[in-house]
């Protein structure tokens, strides 16, 4: 079996660097088909503006050495310094922490830097997949949709059974047993839909500002904060890109920085105001998420419904 051509890159952070835990926020649960560790390496499967790619990236001494396969490879490899976060050093290294939890995830982790994908789509789905549900049930829905209507990604990233994810055709004809099959209401399957059909004019948004782009997603009908921000953190690498609306990360910001236990959007944006100033209240959210605690649970986990079931 012949080996399939490749385009080979390499990069210097001009610092300290962490591969795996700066690129892990792409990871849609540990079995996701477009993402996988292998042997320290991550790989990554992408649609990219010139089709499908691959990506292989790990660490040799200093450097990041990238290989990629695929239409899109030329495209990954292009845009591999600004994925990796080359973008975000000096915003990154003005960073100055506030709380002693902060400072603690800060001196931990000092090789984190903010990713930017550049795929506005590629980011938005999986928020999108993910409102109102658990972490699992949305995992457990991108991992079967991207297998059942994505392609074998390009490459030996085809043996480790990795998928590209739809194109904006793919994701809009999706018939609806196959959502419902996924756990996936209509109220979120609507809202991919609608998504993909204006695909084109998201992407664009990759190229603006997060203010600019927030305006742009919200747009499409059932498209909030949370979402927004969730797929702006990704595809821009905004540093203050905070999310709103999320169940957990209130009472984790609350809890790690006064043991509050129920604190609300109000009042974790009360207290990350020391980094407004600094336009890092997204980062200083990655390092409380690090170094922090979940407060203690007062009630069982909530019963995962399979809605496929019913």
């Amino acid at each position: 079996m012949s080996v399939p051509a490749s385009l080979r890159r390499r990069w210097r952070p001009p610092g300290p660097y962490d591969l795996r835990r700066s690129l892990r926020v792409l990871q849609c649960g540990p079995t996701d088909p477009a993402y996988r560790v292998v042997g320290g390496a991550v790989w990554r499967a992408s649609r990219t503006p010139l089709g499908p790619g691959t990506v292989r990236l790990a660490t040799d001494g200093d450097e990041v050495a990238a290989e990629a396969w695929g239409p899109g490879a030329d495209w990954l490899l292009d845009t591999l310094p600004a994925l990796l976060g080359a973008e975000d050093e000096e915003s990154a290294t003005a960073f100055a922490p506030r709380h002693r939890v902060v400072a603690r995830g800060w001196k931990r982790h000092p090789g984190i830097r903010l990713v930017r994908t550049g795929r506005m789509l590629e980011s938005l789905i999986p928020a999108i997949l993910g409102q109102k549900v658990t972490t699992d049930e949305a995992f457990r829905a991108w991992q079967l949709l991207l297998r059942w209507h994505g392609e074998p990604a390009p490459g030996p990233a085809a043996a480790l059974h990795m998928y590209v994810m739809p194109d904006p055709r793919g994701w809009a004809t999706i018939p609806s047993w196959d959502w419902h099959r996924a756990g996936v209401d209509h109220k979120r399957s609507g809202t991919v839909v609608r998504a993909a059909r204006v695909a084109h004019r998201l992407e664009e948004a990759a190229a603006l500002g997060p203010e600019a782009a927030a305006v742009r997603l919200r747009t499409v009908s059932g498209i909030g904060q949370w979402t927004a921000a969730e797929a702006i953190q990704r595809a821009l690498g905004a540093p203050d890109a905070v999310t709103i609306g999320d169940l957990h990360l209130p009472r984790i910001v609350g809890y790690s920085l006064t043991g509050e236990r129920d604190a609300d959007d109000a009042r974790m944006l009360e207290l990350l105001e020391p980094y407004a100033a600094q336009g890092q209240r997204h980062r200083a959210t990655r390092y409380i998420t690090l170094a922090g605690a979940m407060p203690p649970r007062r009630q069982p986990k909530r019963q995962i419904w399979d809605i496929a079931q019913l």
